[in-house]
């Protein structure tokens, strides 16, 4: 396991972050969220299905469980998966080839706010699940998948949120700061990638405010969908 550089970027640190818990992302990503995650990301794929897209980018596509997901459920499209993990996106490669899944999706190393191997207007629909929080510029990665997006292309995003309901709210932090940051150093031995978690989502905007991001970036018709007890939110808006 590298070990952490304190004058890192952001981006540095998350790429860091996820090549050394990728091993072990799998597992504890379904046991840490009592597999509600897969629930949520099928809620995703649905939504992209009914746009009937033939071509996907999901981004921060980590070990490729959506792009996975999309590939056996959306018809005829091709999905391109990318992310700044190499390490995850080689777990990700494993599921694929495993699945024989290879002509339906691609994976490859790459920035969100740097897309310039995606043409302009060339994508039906974008993804991202779990990944928006770790933008370390958010209006210039949210610009460079609006970039590429075809005119009416829809973009789904799936991201964690702060519970308005203060019981709700106080069990969720019990819980994040507290039970998981323990489980995840436990079993994948990085304290902290499980002490960012808890302090990402409480830095990332409030749903009202991220709208508002993807309106100013350029994107309309956004709905807000709640999961959860707002634990989670399934954002979905058009070019």
């Amino acid at each position: 396991m590298k070990p952490y550089n304190q004058e890192q970027t952001k981006k540095e640190q998350v790429e860091q972050m996820f090549d050394n818990i990728a091993p072990t992302y799998d597992k504890l990503n379904h046991i840490l969220s009592l597999n509600i995650d897969r629930i949520w990301r099928r809620r995703v794929m649905r939504i992209v299905r009914r746009s009937q897209p033939k071509s996907i980018m999901d981004v921060a596509t980590g070990t490729g469980d959506l792009a996975i997901a999309m590939a056996k459920r959306v018809e005829g499209a091709h999905i391109l998966g990318v992310d700044l993990s190499e390490e995850m996106l080689q777990v990700a490669r494993t599921k694929i080839n495993r699945l024989a899944l290879e002509e339906r999706i691609e994976v490859s190393k790459g920035d969100a706010e740097n897309l310039s191997f995606v043409a302009s207007d060339s994508i039906d629909a974008a993804t991202v699940a779990f990944g928006v929080r770790n933008f370390e510029n958010l209006e210039g990665g949210l610009s460079e998948i609006y970039r590429t997006l075809k005119s009416g292309g829809k973009f789904v995003v799936l991201e964690f949120s702060i519970p308005r309901n203060r019981f709700i709210r106080w069990v969720y932090a019990q819980y994040s700061h507290r039970l998981l940051p323990r489980i995840g150093a436990m079993l994948s031995k990085d304290r902290k990638a499980y002490d960012y978690l808890p302090d990402s989502v409480e830095e990332f905007p409030a749903p009202e405010r991220f709208a508002e991001i993807l309106r100013g970036v350029g994107f309309k018709d956004i709905k807000l969908r709640s999961q959860s007890f707002g634990i989670a939110y399934i954002y979905e808006a058009t070019k």
